[in-house]
Order: C-alpha cells, then structure tokens, then sequence
C-alpha cells in the first residue's frame, strides 16, 4: 500500500466477542454490521485514517476518524505536472461525512520536478544511499524523491496549521499519497484560484491584506512558498488559502533562500498590483518577511 500509494482498506480488524458473554459493556459498535444491507459497500474500501501517518492534533471536529467509515473516490479534481488531485468522500454509512483532496504524487516515469536540487538544499536525508540515489536520479532515487516531495508538503502543512498560517489541514499521508482539508463546498466544488477571482480594487485589497499574513507565518517560520503565485492560492469565504507547498524553501538553510523569498514577493505582488492595490510592492513585502525570518 505504501509503495503503490493505494488508501482505503477492503477489510477491517474487529475484536472478537467474548464468548461467555462477559465484559458485553465495553464492546463497541461492529463496523461489519455499519456497512447497510447494500452490497455495493462491499466494495468501498474502509478508512485508511488508522495505518496512516496523522495531521496536527487536535484533529478539527469535522475529521471522520471512525474505523467503520468508507472513503469513496469521486473523481479527479485538477492534475499536474508532479501530482494529481482528486476529491473523496469518508463517510459513515448512513451517517455524516466530509470531503477530502487526495494528492498522489506521480511516479518515476511520469513526474516532472523541475530543480530539484535548488529546492532540497538545506533538507536532510539520513541514508547515504538514499542521497546517492536521488542526486543521481536513478529510478530508486525518483522514487524515493515522489514520496520526499509529498512529505515535505505534509510537514509545511503541519508546521503551518500549527502557526496559524491559513493552509488546509494535512489529514493523513501514506507513501506519495497526502490526503488534506478540501477547500471548497459541500456539493465539492472546489473554491476558485486567486487568478480566477472576480472582484473590485477593495476586495483585491483585502486579499492581499489577508494573504500577507500568512506570508508572515511563513516567514516567522524561517520559510518561503518558494512556487507562489496567483494559481496556487485558493479563495474561501473571502480569505486566501495558501496551497502547493512541497517546495517551501528554507530561508536559513538554504543559500537561495533569499532568492526565492523575493521572486516569491515579485510575482504575487505584480499580481495585486495590476489589479488597483496601492499596497502591492515586491521589494518591501520581501524587506519585511525578511526581518521576520529566523
């Protein structure tokens, strides 16, 4: 499951009954009989939320976490150059669910990353050989790389949700395949990218007020997006939602750092600007974020 970066189990471990019928209190509730007389949930896998790796705790209150509830694709939603995303519903049956992006990270024969090495200076790998292998791009270091990529991503979503930064919350991760908070509405369609958006000079300018906040927590965390740019930012209830954070760049570590950090300024701020916001100026986001990094 790890390897093929597959989610959803077709079988779940249940405790056996006490056959003397003693301690009857303390069982739950049998996830077998949960599944409903139809015989198509037979075929829906159950939860992965169990054998994989968790988000930040305390888990929002709108998480399934339940062993009985089943995760049903729903089609892919956007696809990519290094991953695709799709949207899954975990639900119990017959009772609430919620929706989830999926992001599987293509494998070796069909991913893209460009610049590999400027992004991964400053990030560790413990294994010499699984450093030897991805600098040399065998098919065993491209793959190693698939499953870095997604977690990396995993560990900025779980740094930032913790600071505060507005970010989906990372759910689970498995492998090359994260699953996150999917930002959009409950008929699942997905919120529209900042390049998308329709509206006047103010709102653009309480955007951008919005977005530069996080940029801040980013910051104050010593990092920068490293890819930002009007088409990885989502707009939710008004607010903009940072997404596409596999390459977050150390600006400490890394000797680009800074240069990163300032292309990241340029190009979402020439974004704001060309729509009448005043306060939009690359160079001085950068000088700010700058001070904040440590």
């Amino acid at each position: 499951m790890v390897l093929e970066g597959k989610s959803g189990r077709h079988t779940v471990d249940v405790d056996e009954p006490d056959p003397t019928g003693s301690d009857s209190a303390d069982v739950g509730p049998d996830p077998i009989a949960a599944r409903g007389d139809d015989a198509g949930d037979a075929e829906i896998p159950y939860s992965s939320y169990d054998v994989a790796t968790h988000g930040p705790d305390p888990a929002p209150e709108w998480l399934i976490r339940s062993l009985s509830a089943r995760d049903t694709r729903l089609g892919v939603i956007k696809t990519g150059k290094e991953a695709d995303v799709s949207l899954l519903d975990r639900s119990l049956p017959g009772g609430p669910g919620c929706l989830l992006a999926v992001k599987t990270y293509r494998s070796s024969e069909h991913r893209q990353f460009h610049r590999d090495a400027e992004y991964q200076e400053g990030r560790r790998t413990r294994r010499s050989r699984e450093t030897r292998a991805m600098a040399a791009r065998t098919r065993f270091g491209r793959d190693l790389l698939a499953g870095k990529w997604a977690g990396a991503e995993f560990q900025a979503l779980t740094a930032l949700w913790r600071s505060g930064a507005r970010v989906p919350y990372p759910v689970q991760i498995i492998g090359s395949e994260l699953m996150m908070e999917f930002i959009g509405g409950p008929d699942g369609a997905a919120a529209p990218r900042l390049a998308d958006h329709d509206g006047d000079t103010q709102d653009f300018t309480e955007l951008w007020h919005d977005l530069v906040a996080s940029l801040e927590v980013l910051a104050e965390d010593g990092l920068t997006h490293g890819d930002l740019s009007q088409y990885n930012v989502l707009v939710h209830e008004d607010r903009c939602v940072l997404i596409d954070l596999p390459q977050t760049v150390d600006l400490v570590a890394n000797p680009q750092g800074r240069t990163f950090l300032e292309r990241d300024c340029a190009v979402i701020a020439q974004f704001f600007a060309r729509r009448g916001v005043q306060a939009a100026d690359g160079e001085l986001l950068a000088l700010h974020l700058a001070g904040l990094a440590h």
